[in-house]
């Protein structure tokens, strides 16, 4: 299977099998039909505007949007949330809930939805029931891979871990000084990979490959791998 004309994924390779690193911050495992997205925080400015922010509205309605139209490019049978499904308990506002059913409705017949918990989950609680999305606590196992919130290095020898939480981000540089971009990334390593942040109204950390890690930046449609530094 080929990747869409319209935009330019970055496949790897890992613990047998390939995998699909969108530009739009989710992965595709096109074997097992499974689109995998981390840290949506749906919710999140309504949660900072309950707390007096003035923070921008419809982050919710377009984080929902990006992700219809990646479940209608790509054939998924499985959507998985790893973790920080929702921001906060404050973020439960009518508007938010509203949009998430609205979506959870657009979607295609058949398509199974889970949510493996992270650490917002426990605060916020699991999904509206009539979201219809499973709930699972980490590591839930799918093939090789453990399907997890937190990158969760005592699962080392026994699973490939994918996991958020981060909020990765890394620092391309230019000539100058002040010559600087910071993208989103996906972070590769010998025994797991940390996804970025699908959430568009989220924070990043900017991080450094270790030793045994690549990096692919998300920007610009495209994913790219940063040349390992000698």
């Amino acid at each position: 299977m080929t990747p869409p004309s319209e935009s330019q994924p970055a496949p790897v390779e890992v613990a047998g099998e390939t995998l699909w690193l969108l530009p739009e911050c989710a992965l595709w495992w096109p074997a097992a039909r499974m689109l995998l997205v981390a840290d949506a925080h749906f919710g999140k400015a309504a949660a900072f505007r309950a707390l007096g922010q003035p923070v921008p509205s419809g982050t919710t309605a377009d984080n929902l949007a990006r992700l219809s139209a990646l479940l209608a490019r790509y054939p998924a049978e499985h959507l998985v949330f790893l973790g920080d499904f929702l921001h906060a308990r404050a973020a439960r506002t009518p508007a938010t809930l509203a949009a998430l059913r609205q979506w959870r409705a657009g979607l295609p017949d058949g398509l199974a939805c889970t949510l493996v918990r992270g650490n917002h989950d426990v605060h916020a609680g699991d999904p509206p029931p009539e979201l219809g999305i499973a709930v699972a606590d980490e590591p839930l196992r799918a093939g090789p891979f453990a399907l997890c919130h937190l990158p969760r290095r005592d699962l080392a020898g026994a699973a490939y871990v994918l996991a958020g939480h981060l909020h990765p981000a890394y620092v391309l540089r230019g000539r100058g000084e002040a010559d600087a971009l910071r993208l989103p990334c996906f972070v590769f390593g010998p025994h797991g990979a940390v996804l970025p942040a699908f959430g568009a109204f989220t924070g990043r950390f900017t991080v450094r490959p270790a030793p045994g890690e690549r990096i692919y930046v998300a920007g610009g449609g495209r994913v790219w791998a940063v040349p390992a530094r000698g």
